[in-house]
């Protein structure tokens, strides 16, 4: 007998979108979806659901939230393990939870201050509604600034951290990112300078999401096309989250190579890390050019990592130090608090921030309960959620008005 399809039907609200749901399980290629999906568009009222709409609808019953929302379809489009488990986190509600946690904050607090306005003459409410409601909100904006100094580390996992690989002429620049990218991006010839632009392509490294660029050798180019582009080398490094700077181990006395150290290390440091949270990997390159003798220790280096890209000796410990920085550049989903992935978030935050600032210098309580107002709705914004009931909620769960 022929494959029978199924039929699965699930009841509101416990479906996806909190409505009555009919799934069609069916056998066969193309041509028998296609078939049903005719025979469906025949029937009266039915019509194919737009981009998006169970989710909408989802959302409109109140199950899910807009930050499930944004976890779902960063899910789908998720590329790196990194990427996966972020996205599955916050479409599991965690970042949801935190901003409803923040907005009981707000909501208690603007239902103390607005009780004490209508009630605090009447000495129904005890004497430190006001003390207590300013030591949870210092709280909150203490939590609230932590988020926000997270450099957007949320939004470089979604979107994808910036690695620039710099150096000098012939260091092996070109070979490094052909190497970690698994497929030959760059043109690699013994020649210097072969390399005159900024090559980008997007890779996997150690499960978070990079765009890696090779850049031109950066050394005193005497024709107009290397100059230009030594010009669109030193931009990428201004706007690179992680500099992975290379050094032909076997040239390290080369006037290119220590111009090229001193203004690496006169940057950045001897630990690597610029004021504004760039990053900088060292790696010295052609290894296997060195005699057994001469892989010690070089004190006048910053610390630095030994690479052959002809054998691929180093990589794996070259790949290690990449996971370690890039878990500091984008934040780990593993653990810590959930990211903030979306300048919508940010947004939002830096909006309550500024209205819990407004709340403090206020000189009148009408005022200071407009401004919790405003923070609050900022952080309702975030998740869609948010009414003037809950206000009322709080006085009478919290206060004894009217004896």
């Amino acid at each position: 007998p022929p494959p029978r399809p199924l039929l699965l039907v699930t009841l509101g609200p416990h479906s996806f979108t909190g409505e009555d749901c009919a799934e069609f399980h069916v056998h066969g290629g193309p041509a028998v979806v296609s078939g049903v999906l005719q025979a469906l568009g025949s029937v009266p009222g039915l019509r194919p659901a737009e981009a998006g709409e169970f989710t909408r609808r989802a959302f409109a019953h109140g199950k899910l939230s807009l930050t499930e929302v944004e976890g779902l379809a960063d899910l789908i489009h998720a590329e790196t393990e990194a990427q996966r488990r972020q996205a599955l986190r916050q479409l599991d509600g965690e970042l949801g939870e935190l901003c409803h946690r923040w907005a009981d904050t707000v909501t208690k607090a603007l239902a103390h201050v607005e009780a004490y306005i209508d009630f605090g003459e009447d000495d129904n409410l005890e004497e430190d509604v006001l003390e207590q409601a300013d030591s949870e909100l210092r709280a909150l904006e203490a939590a609230l600034g932590a988020h926000l100094q997270d450099a957007r580390r949320g939004q470089r996992l979604r979107s994808g951290a910036h690695v620039v690989v710099a150096g000098p002429p012939n260091a092996g620049k070109s070979s490094l990112v052909n190497l970690l990218s698994q497929k030959p991006v760059s043109i690699v010839s013994p020649e210097p300078g072969t390399t005159r632009d900024v090559l980008e392509t997007a890779v996997d490294l150690a499960g978070f999401p990079v765009l890696l660029s090779d850049t031109a050798g950066l050394w005193e180019g005497v024709g107009p096309v290397e100059q230009e582009g030594i010009r669109r080398a030193r931009e990428r490094l201004e706007q690179a989250d992680l500099i992975v700077a290379v050094l032909d181990v076997s040239d390290l006395a080369s006037p290119q190579s220590r111009d090229f150290l001193d203004s690496i290390i006169a940057s950045h440091g001897a630990r690597g890390l610029t004021g504004s949270g760039q990053r900088l990997l060292l790696v010295l390159n052609k290894s296997d050019l060195l005699p057994p003798e001469g892989r010690s220790s070089r004190p006048s280096l910053p610390p630095y990592l030994l690479l052959s890209c002809r054998t691929g000796e180093g990589l794996g410990c070259l790949l290690e130090a990449l996971k370690r920085e890039l878990a500091s550049v984008c934040g780990d989903p593993a653990t810590g608090p959930p990211l903030l992935t979306r300048a919508r978030h940010h947004y939002h935050l830096q909006g309550c921030l500024k209205a819990l600032g407004h709340y403090k210098q206020a000189g009148d309580l009408a005022l200071a309960a407009e401004a919790l107002r405003v923070a609050r709705k900022h952080l309702a914004h975030l998740t869609g959620a948010g009414g003037t009931e809950e206000i009322l909620d709080v006085i009478f769960r919290d206060f004894c008005v009217g004896k």
